[in-house]
């Protein structure tokens, strides 16, 4: 691509989040390379849009947009895109911020579509002001996923920390969005961003990433983002077949394409079958689970594994655990000794 200039505008979709909002627009508009801020209020039942109003600083480059309705991040971020002008989008979720000098550091090299940083996740009660924490200077040396390693990257495993490359925020390429028709798919509610990196990949997009850390995600247990529905897991399965059908995706990408929708649809069927259980008893989920046995095995397997799963959670309690630790970084990094 050939860089423009480097103006970027930071997306926001908040509901309910007049607790943390200000806190992620001041961080957005700290930086230099931000020419617009916008925020859609998705059907807040609080007061989020007159905190947004408020976060203001007078630049003229916030602005809140209200939704009547909730209707879910693809379509509020959607919105937001097309109220916007900047060559550069930047989504930043409303109860995240952004470290200080972020696209400076993305901005450096003029040889991707979509570029990405660490995240440093931080645990809601490790501190009183999470701003205030200072990442490691991780060595920032460039990569390039394709679409085979970034499909890959998002097949989680038991028993190891979450860290699926769909987590990323990038800064992405308005040109390129347009220039091959690309949004987000508005009938996700979960695994939104994985399904337009992973379109986006393949259609061309050069995605660049860096280990140097540029934005802070508070994890907590109540998010949004972590209380999707049985159906969300179906819609994003659903949503690999539709990717399934682009012509020029060679066979080894769809090969590992294959595994996420059944990594994806087999974690729906054991949601399902618990599901069934609650609402119409033990007798119709286990026949449910007899179906077929495209059913049977994730769901057996799936029992299982969430059953020692409590049992570790139960031995982590005991002896002092904490399932997350207060801080953890999405990858993993060379530290140049110094500091942000």
């Amino acid at each position: 691509m050939s860089m423009t200039k480097s103006e970027v505008c930071v997306i926001i979709a908040a509901k309910n989040a007049a607790r943390t909002i200000a806190v992620a627009i001041a961080s957005a508009l700290r930086e230099p390379e931000v020419v617009e801020v916008v925020v859609v209020d998705d059907g807040s039942t609080d007061n989020t849009a007159e905190v947004a109003v408020s976060a203001d600083d007078g630049s003229g480059r916030l602005m809140v947009m209200r939704l009547d309705v909730n209707r879910g991040p693809s379509f509020a971020r959607n919105a937001a895109i097309a109220g916007s002008k900047a060559p550069f989008i930047a989504v930043l979720d409303a109860d995240d911020f952004f470290l200080e000098g972020r696209f400076r550091n993305l901005f450096a090299g003029a040889d991707w579509d979509f570029a990405a940083d660490n995240i440093m996740l931080i645990r809601d009660d490790a501190t009183k002001d999470a701003t205030t924490i200072v990442a490691p200077d991780f060595a920032a040396e460039p990569e390039f996923l394709d679409f085979e390693r970034f499909v890959e990257g998002n097949i989680s495993r038991r028993r190891v920390q979450r860290g699926e490359l769909g987590f990323l925020k990038p800064v992405i390429s308005r040109a390129f969005l347009d220039r091959h028709g690309l949004r987000y798919d508005e009938t996700l509610r979960l695994g939104e961003d994985y399904e337009l990196y992973a379109r986006a990949v393949a259609h061309g997009a050069r995605f660049k990433v860096i280990r140097s850390c540029g934005y802070g995600a508070i994890v907590r247990a109540d998010s949004l983002s972590g209380r999707h529905k049985t159906q969300d897991l179906k819609r994003l399965a659903d949503a690999d077949l539709a990717l399934l059908a682009i012509d020029s995706l060679p066979e080894g990408a769809k090969a590992v394409l294959r595994r996420h929708e059944r990594h994806v649809r087999d974690k729906y069927r054991l949601r399902n079958f618990l599901d069934v259980k609650a609402e119409r008893g033990l007798a119709s989920a286990v026949a449910y689970a007899f179906a077929s046995q495209s059913n049977l095995v994730p769901i057996v397997q799936g029992v299982a594994f969430d059953k020692l799963e409590a049992l570790f959670r139960r031995v982590g309690l005991m002896s002092g655990q904490r399932h997350m630790p207060p801080l953890r970084f999405l990858m993993a990094g060379t530290s140049t000794g110094k500091a942000r």
